[in-house]
């Protein structure tokens, strides 16, 4: 098939849940993966963006006809806090724990959630995508036009997105930049990981990393010393932020996937019940008017609650604060 121009842009993933419906987003992610999805005749990954004339060869794939009682039920409608609306854009705050889209042992996400609440909708797509266990500003086209402009300069590296991150031990202020090549990997059991390489590694993705420290952080009733860091990412590699900082040796408080089992163990007793990243906030040019928009998610209280007072006053920067 031959992508058009309505379809430009896109994530391969999503355009092919819109073609294939039916089909089970765990099969499409493994025909993706085992290379037998092609994009003129290459392999592609399943966020691969899509352009006008692309020609996807897909294997055959047969959509099994479904009865309602074994039908797959829909997601459940839910409203997410808003943050801004209009006619082209949403801006959510996403909690914690919440997927921005089903697929890969997920029935459901943000996405889905909000299409179902919002049944009058004629158009929602995520411009972007957050962790799942990283909450905070998520954005939300309602528009072609809309979408096809933000992931333009999400692309370009015309937005401005920093995170919180409350991360192990003292981090030296003089480091700013972590300027790190990524590279995304498979654990015996199948599961996505992402480590840095070297810079000519085949698989190797630029990555730059901005770092800047709000405050020295020691949670209650814990003697370790603690840093909380606005980070600020020049590039949108999966696990960025991450990897970045635990291979600075400065992990993430309560990351599962790149921390310290039992250091996270400790933090759990202490009242840290998950990862502390939070997209705090995002700068972009609005797709309609061209204005510069500045959106900020505060600290969501489970995070905010483990904040010393000197912590909770650094929050308060403003946006004009030049990056490190």
């Amino acid at each position: 098939m031959t992508v058009d121009e309505e379809s430009a842009g896109q994530r391969l993933d999503n355009f092919l849940f819109r073609q294939l419906k039916g089909v089970p987003k765990t099969h499409v992610y493994r025909i993706i993966r085992s290379g037998e999805v092609r994009i003129n005749k290459g392999r592609a990954q399943a966020e691969t963006r899509i352009a006008a004339g692309d020609v996807l060869r897909l294997p055959p794939v047969r959509v099994a006809a479904r009865s309602e009682e074994g039908a797959t039920p829909p997601a459940p409608a839910r409203e997410f806090p808003l943050l801004y609306e209009d006619d082209a854009l949403l801006a959510i705050d996403k909690p914690a724990g919440v997927a921005v889209h089903g697929g890969s042992g997920v029935s459901f996400g943000v996405i889905e959630q909000l299409r179902t609440a919002r049944p009058q909708a004629r158009f929602l797509e995520l411009v972007h995508r957050l962790d799942r266990e990283t909450s905070g500003i998520l954005l939300v086209a309602r528009k072609r036009s809309a979408l096809t402009a933000l992931q333009d300069q999400f692309r370009e590296r015309e937005t401005g997105k920093t995170y919180l991150a409350l991360v192990e031990g003292a981090w030296p202020v003089n480091k700013k930049v972590l300027d790190a090549p990524l590279a995304k990997y498979l654990l015996a059991d199948g599961e996505r990981r992402v480590r840095v390489v070297p810079k000519d590694h085949p698989d190797a993705m630029h990555a730059v990393t901005l770092v800047r420290v709000l405050a020295a952080v020691t949670l209650p009733g814990d003697a370790t010393p603690m840093s909380l860091l606005a980070v600020t990412i020049k590039t949108g590699r999966t696990h960025q932020i991450r990897v970045h900082l635990a291979s600075a040796g400065h992990a993430i408080a309560g990351d599962d996937k790149y921390g310290q089992f039992e250091r996270n163990r400790t933090l759990q007793k202490r009242g840290l019940k998950r990862m502390f990243l939070h997209a705090w906030r995002l700068q972009f040019n609005h797709p309609a008017t061209g204005e510069r928009m500045a959106l900020q998610a505060d600290l969501p209280p489970e995070l905010a609650a483990l904040m010393p007072p000197e912590a909770a006053a650094a929050l308060t920067i403003p946006f004009s604060t030049p990056a490190p």
